[in-house]
């Protein structure tokens, strides 16, 4: 039977996260990149990220994220960019900050990005550096973080929640504040790449829970934006929630903010790798299509697995039967490095759902 998903239109593409490398140098110990250095064969030259961005042009406008790796690496970082913001795409890079001067800073705004994001995974050095596996992480951070914003660089402030730093949650969200970033992600660890190594360091079903309860919670009374990622069960809780408020106003639904689906790898969001395979996500790693095989609107469009992950009704376990099925949808990556099926349940929900 052909399901109705199937005979859809393909969904508006809005945010790709694009590896133009994986040479980095950090060795973080939850990077699912295992990246130190490089280079790495059969990352796409010049010339192909530009066809490349030529073909994402041609059907969508979706958000381009320069990620790595560590995106300064690339020498033509700035053409990419440029050329992107040319063809009308929004684009925003993902760095460490440790390489960033004011030459830097100010050649990334010369390029037309729009927001620079940076990690930062505890308020202090020991604590960053320590789970960015080198001394000086944290300063070199926080010194590309002063070099943007003499530049006049917006910034927002990324952090990786593991047993590591759960503790310190508030104290990390407190120094974004401070350092005067416009928003702060929180993403939840997923054990893939060098993650796997740290699967002892996922934080458990119920902390995890009471972590995005919290998170939830300063969305009342933030003066900066919030986005939880890799944390799809945040929407539930938000919807959950909501009711309780009567009506009082979040910071997810301001303007400047607007919400979105939990797991939205397939169905408006992909990776795109350094070598050009096009995958849901950057931690569920299948092979979707080669962008130096199949043209990126072919895969976008037609891709089996982005099928798969856009029809609901394929869903397995209490993902399937959940009422908030549409705007959680569970974690994609987990439920395959769990299950080996990305269509399974999300192992890290302690939520029992109804009927839907």
């Amino acid at each position: 039977m052909v399901s109705k998903q199937s005979l859809m239109l393909p969904p508006t593409l809005r945010m790709i996260a694009w590896e133009v490398t994986r040479g980095c140098n950090l060795a973080c110990v939850h990077c699912r990149a295992s990246s130190k250095y490089g280079p790495y064969e059969g990352e796409l030259d010049t010339a192909r990220c530009l066809k490349l961005i030529d073909e994402i042009a041609a059907f969508s406008s979706p958000v381009i994220i320069l990620t790595g790796g560590e995106p300064y690496f690339r020498e033509d970082i700035f053409e990419i960019a440029s050329y992107g913001t040319q063809k009308g795409l929004r684009m925003v890079l993902a760095t460490n900050g440790t390489l960033v001067t004011d030459e830097i800073a100010r050649r990334t705004i010369d390029a037309g990005v729009q927001r620079v994001s940076i990690s930062l995974d505890g308020p202090d050095a020991a604590s960053h550096d320590a789970f960015r596996g080198v001394t000086g992480a944290f300063e070199g951070a926080m010194a590309g973080i002063e070099a943007f914003k003499r530049a006049g660089m917006e910034f927002q402030i990324n952090t990786t929640i593991t047993r590591l730093n759960l503790g310190r949650m508030e104290d990390i969200y407190e120094m974004a504040i401070r350092i005067g970033a416009v928003a702060h992600h929180i993403f939840l660890l997923v054990p893939t790449g060098r993650g796997r190594e740290m699967a002892d360091q996922e934080i458990s079903a119920e902390d995890y829970e009471e972590a995005l309860g919290w998170f939830y919670e300063q969305g009342f009374t933030t003066p900066i934006q919030l986005k939880a990622t890799c944390a799809p069960q945040y929407y539930r809780i938000f919807h959950q929630r909501k009711k309780e408020r009567n009506g009082e106003r979040h910071v997810t639904e301001s303007p400047l903010h607007t919400m979105t689906r939990g797991c939205m790898g397939g169905s408006s969001f992909c990776f795109i790798s350094h070598t050009g395979q096009v995958q849901p996500c950057g931690f569920l790693e299948i092979d979707c299509g080669q962008i130096k095989e199949t043209g990126f609107q072919e895969i976008w469009n037609n891709s089996r697995i982005f099928n798969d992950l856009r029809d609901l009704e394929k869903y397995k376990g209490k993902c399937g039967r959940c009422e908030f099925l549409k705007v959680c949808g569970g974690c994609r990556a987990r439920a395959y490095e769990i299950n080996g099926d990305y269509l399974a349940e999300e192992p890290l929900c302690v939520y029992e759902p109804g009927a839907r």
